[in-house]
């Protein structure tokens, strides 16, 4: 027997099942703006090598930063306490996977081979964020480094994630933290502070991507030798950028750097770790104000 069912009909049912089907697909779960926010940012702490408490300054870093910000720190801790300290981490062309952002607070200045040093670069250059701590500042430097290396050389690729060159610092005393762009979102609202002793890292040269956020000025008096030959030898003022920021690579990674950090009790500082936690957030995308 025919069907009884007009055309109009048909097409009525056809337009219903659609609306139907789009009302479905309407209720398929996805995430919120409110659930992006409550997202724990994945932190890698790579620590390790010459000069430095790291067992300790981990701990306060981890404890400091995840007090501070909505986030999970993974600790690569090297038990290697000489300047040719090396990471496991670092022979996976794919270290970075997974994490949002990487401290590099290692100190190994004698560690020069150059495609290990890549593979740890290679990450930044892809777009990982980097935070760069105190030490960090005298890592994986080879050649004539103590000059001021040439752009684009062999020598200068760790150097230009950074955004500056520093070889050297002074004596441990205290330093004059000065926030020298107090508009900057890192430092606006921070005030000036001085630290306990502290080593303040020289600056040979200032890459063009970097921005300078904070000055140091550090008080040496003369020593005893210098005061055997000129008993009239007064104290020396030296001046260095201490914080900073940088853009690196195609990408332009956003890198934040400070060569403050030596003493456990300066890490521990609670403007100490504001700053740090401030720097991570702008690098990862997550500072508003």
């Amino acid at each position: 027997m025919p069907s009884l069912q007009s055309p109009i009909s048909n097409t009525l049912r056809s337009v219903a099942c659609c609306l139907l089907g789009i009302i479905a697909v309407s209720f398929v779960p996805c995430a919120t703006a409110e659930e992006d926010s409550n997202k724990k940012l994945k932190i890698l702490l790579v620590a390790g090598g010459c000069c430095h408490d790291y067992p300790e300054q981990t701990k306060l870093l981890k404890e400091g930063l995840e007090k501070r910000i909505n986030c999970e720190v993974t600790v690569v801790l090297s038990s290697d306490t000489s300047t040719k300290a090396t990471f496991a981490i670092y022979e996976s062309d794919n270290w970075a996977k997974g994490y949002d952002v990487v401290i590099h607070d290692e100190c190994s200045a004698n560690v020069t081979d150059k495609p290990y040093i890549d593979r740890i670069l290679n990450a930044h250059r892809n777009g990982t964020p980097a935070v760069n701590l105190h030490c960090a500042m005298h890592s994986y430097r080879f050649g004539n480094f103590r000059a001021p290396v040439a752009v684009d050389a062999d020598n200068a690729a760790w150097y230009e994630m950074l955004g500056v060159q520093s070889t050297g610092h002074g004596p441990k005393t205290p330093i004059d933290v000065i926030f020298d762009d107090k508009e900057h979102p890192i430092t606006k609202g921070l005030k000036n502070w001085k630290t306990i002793n502290e080593e303040l890292y020289n600056n040979v040269r200032i890459y063009s991507g970097a921005s300078v956020l904070v000055k140091g000025d550090q008080i040496t008096q003369p020593n005893k030798k210098e005061l055997k030959k000129n008993p009239e030898a007064k104290p020396r003022k030296a001046s260095a950028v201490v914080a900073w920021t940088n853009e690196y690579g195609p990408k332009k990674t956003r890198i934040f750097s400070t060569s403050l950090g030596h003493q456990n009790e300066t890490v521990a500082d609670e403007r100490y770790l504001d700053f740090v936690s401030r720097g991570i957030l702008w690098a990862t995308g997550n500072l508003n104000n």
